[in-house]
This record gives structure tokens, sequence and C-alpha cells, in this order.
């Protein structure tokens, strides 16, 4: 008898329409859309036209997003900012930092989404010193870290998930590290976050950062931004708008009062639109519990694992469950693009990256998936692209 998950797959899966036409096997590039955020996206639009602008309304939402995303991560409202993009999150982080003193090494991963090391690499003008932390073979070492950290390391800036393997690394060793040297630790949780639970408390960590596109089931165009307390009421981010004043709508154009806490990180006018669809989405996950989702995608990546193993697949990263998203990616010959297609002409989606394609399932995703995913690109490599 085949394992199943410990919430009733059948009733999530009706709420997904496009597994009615395919296998989405992509979720560490886009989520597919749920029957929940279609309507969250229409109340949007339907209220909109019927009754024109509702300002309260839409902070309301926005706020509501704002919740929800501190509720996964065991944060208060106020430790949370609401973003566009990882990207601006980053950024935002990266202009309140001051590089000018001793402390103005960055320790910065080679598997970081570029976004991110494109921010870090913005700040040498401003004096920062960038430290990289290498990949090998798809694995992040953390021996990397201990090379390069020291006591002029300002902030280590780690994926959680390495987003061309789908490789984990230890969120608790690389704080453990940071504060051995007294450094700040920012994580983008994108490739991981909606998959499995993070407790930045817990973790300790000094800033979390995540869009919605991915795990979370949402929709480009808003992202997350923890920022611990204690850090964030001495950061004065030159990334801002007057959504990071105390007051916003007192409408003082020489004001330079900080909101309290992330809220500070807040800029212009939010992504209203985008906080609907994923407020709703992310109480969905919450619902279902993000420990069962955790339970359910590890057995499927080990299933992905051995069963790629039998078809002669080569794997990129890791085989340690404990260091794997839900993210699984095989090597393939020439361009893993041309993978990407053929395995949609035949039902599947996949996600190419670099020299290899990624396979990645969420809660919503079945065994049959995961051997039909399997059967397929074993079937490409060997007839479309040998």
């Amino acid at each position: 008898m085949n394992p199943s998950p410990s919430y009733d797959i059948e009733s999530v899966r009706k709420r997904i329409p496009l597994l009615r036409r395919f296998v989405p096997m992509n979720n560490c590039s886009q989520a597919p859309q749920m029957d929940i955020t279609r309507a969250a996206a229409e109340n949007y639009l339907e209220s909109w036209s019927q009754d024109g602008m509702d300002w309260e309304r839409w902070m309301g939402e926005v706020e509501a997003s704002r919740v929800s995303f501190s509720r996964l991560i065991n944060a208060s409202p106020d430790e949370v900012s609401v973003c566009v993009s990882v990207s601006q999150a980053t950024s935002s982080v990266a202009s309140a930092l001051d590089f000018s003193g001793p402390r103005k090494k960055v320790a910065v991963t080679e598997g970081e989404f570029p976004t991110v090391g494109h921010v870090w690499r913005a700040q040498e003008r401003h004096g920062a010193e960038l430290r990289w932390v290498p990949v090998r073979d798809g694995v992040i070492p953390l021996g990397g870290y201990r090379d390069n950290l020291d006591e002029d390391t300002l902030i280590v800036s780690a994926c959680h998930g390495y987003y061309q393997s789908g490789f984990k690394q230890d969120l608790s060793e690389i704080v453990a590290q940071a504060r051995g040297v007294g450094a700040l630790v920012y994580v983008d949780a994108y490739q991981t976050l909606g998959s499995c639970p993070i407790d930045v408390k817990q973790l300790d960590l000094d800033f979390l950062a995540s869009g919605n596109l991915k795990f979370l089931m949402g929709i480009p165009g808003i992202a997350f931004l923890y920022v611990k307390p204690t850090v964030a009421e001495g950061l004065e981010p030159t990334i801002t708008g007057w959504g990071g004043r105390e007051n916003p709508f007192a409408f003082d154009v020489k004001d330079l009062s900080w909101a309290p806490v992330a809220r500070r990180f807040d800029t212009g006018t939010p992504p209203i639109f985008e906080a609907y669809v994923a407020r709703a989405a992310m109480d969905f996950l919450g619902e279902i519990g993000l420990d069962s989702i955790q339970a359910w995608t590890e057995e499927l990546s080990s299933v992905f694992i051995e069963g790629g193993r039998d078809r002669g697949l080569r794997l990129l990263g890791s085989e340690d469950p404990n260091h794997k998203a839900p993210t699984t990616a095989f090597i393939v010959p020439g361009d893993s693009h041309v993978v990407e297609s053929k395995m949609r002409d035949r039902g599947i989606l996949v996600s190419a990256r670099g020299p290899a394609v990624r396979l990645a399932p969420h809660f919503y995703s079945t065994m049959e998936d995961i051997e039909m995913s399997l059967d397929t690109l074993a079937e490409v490599l060997r007839h479309d692209v040998a």
C-alpha cells in the first residue's frame, strides 16, 4: 500500500484546476493557482469595479497578509515588512547597514539566487567586502562558512534552499557560526517556505525574506521581510517611502520619523492585489499544516532520489533527506530548456536551471505523479536528447 499524507490529498487536489491537464513539478519556479486564490483575486477586482477604491479595505487586506506570513514563521506582525520582491527586501536591508567601520565583510554563498548576490555586490561601492562561500556539486559545505567568517564579518547571507539543486542548508549551524564572530544573519527562504516550518525565534534569525510565487502558492509581486526587533530599531534603510513613516498619513514631506520594528522597511503603496491572493494561499497552507506538508514532501523526495537512481538519472545535490528541500535536480545532456519543453509536451511541468532540470512537488503531489515524472524524464533523455 502506497504511503499517503496526513490530510485529505484528493480534496486539496480538486482545488487546483491545472491538475486536470498537467502534472506540475515546478513549484521551485512557480506555483499552480488554486480556486481560493482565484476567488481572492476576483474579490479584489469585483470590489474595485463595483464599489470604487476602498483604501481602508485594501489596507486591511495588506495587514491581514502581514499577519498570515507572521504566523507561518512564529513572528509578530510588527516584525514583518510587506515588500514587492525579495530583491527589494534584500536591497532595503543592505541599504540600512553601515560598511564604513571595521565590520564590513559580507559572507554570501555562491548558491544564492543571483539577485541576492547582485545586491551585496552593489554595496562594494559603499565599502562592503564580499567573501564567497563555495558550492560544490550542488552542495554548500558548512566548512565554507568557517573559512570565510572572522571578526570583521558584518553579515552572513544564506539561502535556506539552493535554487539550482534543492540543497537545504542547516540554518541553526550557520547562525551558530555567525554568532561566533558577532555577525548578523540574513536568510532567503524563497525555495523552502511553504513546504516546511521555519521558526525565526527558535533559529534566532536577524532577517528572513520570502516571496509568494513558489511554495507559498501565491503570485509574483509580493514578498515579506522579517526583521528581529532588537536589530530593526537600530536600522534606518535608505530605500524607503511614506509607508515606512511613523505616521504615513501625516503627509509631511520633511518627516523621516521611523515606523516601529520591521514596518520601517515598508516603502510606498503596497502590493494590494497581490496581498489578497497571498493571504488566501498562506491561510490555506496554515490550515493543512507545514509540518504535515514537510512530512509528505520528504516522502516524495525520497522516491525521487531512489527512483532516479534506479533509472540511471544523475542527481545534482545531496541525497541526504535532512539537506533537501522538495526540489530534486537531475543533470541532463545538452540544453536543459529543451528537456523542459519536451517534458511539457508530455504533460509534466518541470523547471530548467543551468545543467539540470528541477522537479519540485508540493502538498498536492502524489506518488503516481513522482513515478510518472521519472518515467517521462527517462524517456525524454533516452529518445529525444540522447
